[in-house]
């Protein structure tokens, strides 16, 4: 539970990072990577993929989840 967070925090970061632009500040690219962590986990295992890359893996799972969340939160603010 703890490397959950821990890795969402990360991941938040970096999310934020790569969707540049229009965000939300620090602290909640950080809440959308922790719960990028469990969204990220979910697409991935209905493609039938999984983070089997350790640490480094379970940080890229978060981190697309944390940006589609991004994504997504974006398109309905503006819609």
């Amino acid at each position: 539970m703890i490397w959950t967070i821990v890795i969402g925090i990360i991941a938040g970061w970096l999310a934020g990072l790569i969707m540049k632009g229009d965000g939300y500040g620090l602290i909640w690219d950080l809440i959308l990577g922790i719960a990028g962590a469990v969204v990220g986990s979910w697409l991935f295992g209905l493609l039938g993929l999984s983070a089997s890359g350790g640490l480094i893996g379970s940080i890229v799972v978060a981190t697309i989840g944390a940006i589609f969340l991004i994504f997504l939160s974006r398109a309905l603010r503006k819609g």
